[in-house]
């Protein structure tokens, strides 16, 4: 890719048209600090990365990003910005309800942000009269994109601008890495307290992993993998339109 451009759609309404009814995913990203060496993009950037690869392949509809979300966590560090989680609670439940009277007849949401929490709550209510909105990538989607992509940090390690996201982005948006990212590393595997103190009580660098770990070659392995990983949640909701039971 190598143009953040690239990854906001520019489809016009007649290209909807003729794609016909799909399943819609909703990069949602944040505004937040990750070092000196990364943008404050980089979550939004990378869930654009995801959602656009999984639009391509699976033909889905792309919406543009939510780029402000909940980062309080980082709040003591230059340049973050949140909303209440609240607010994006109520932007995601108003994003499908439109999508839904549309016709529009499912949503995949791309969280590039961990600290979104709020997310598994306004899916888990949507979904109780049956599946319509999934959450991607869930844990086990992203262990096994580590795993395929033979990244050699853990995931306790690499939890903030480390080997994970440095990957996406050496792929899919080089131009955003500044130099000077590979002498980032910093460990702090243990963060019992991470609620209450946030990431300021755990890295003074902003960066919690092993960026110099990071290449091209497993950010592409990563984008590869969780495209694959995102069949199954399709087709959960692509049965639950159906009333079929979830494979």
């Amino acid at each position: 890719m190598g143009n953040t451009d690239d990854l906001i759609t520019r489809a016009t309404s007649g290209d909807e048209r003729e794609r016909g009814p799909a399943v819609a995913v909703l990069p949602v990203g944040s505004f937040e600090q990750h070092g000196d060496h990364l943008p404050l993009i980089t979550d939004t950037a990378i869930a654009c990365l995801i959602a656009r690869r999984l639009a391509d392949d699976h033909s889905l509809f792309l919406l543009p990003p939510i780029t402000i979300s909940c980062s309080h966590e980082h709040a003591s560090m230059a340049g973050t910005v949140s909303i209440g989680a609240g607010t994006l609670y109520a932007m995601v439940h108003d994003i499908w309800r439109s999508l839904e009277a549309s016709g529009v007849p499912g949503l995949l949401i791309v969280n590039g942000h961990g600290g979104n929490y709020v997310l598994q709550n306004v899916v888990q209510e949507i979904n109780v009269s049956g599946p319509r909105v999934a959450l991607f990538p869930v844990g086990h989607d992203r262990a096994k994109a580590r795993a395929d992509a033979k990244l050699e940090s853990s995931g306790a390690e690499d939890m903030h601008g480390g080997e994970f996201e440095v990957s996406l982005l050496l792929y899919g948006t080089p131009h955003l890495v500044r130099k000077g990212i590979d002498e980032d590393d910093h460990l702090a595997p243990s963060r019992s307290h991470l609620l209450t103190v946030g990431m300021a009580g755990y890295t003074t660098n902003g960066v919690i992993g092993l960026p110099s770990l990071a290449t091209a070659a497993k950010g592409k392995a990563l984008l590869d993998s969780l495209s694959g990983s995102a069949r199954t949640h399709l087709d959960i909701l692509a049965a639950g339109r159906e009333g079929r039971s979830a494979p």
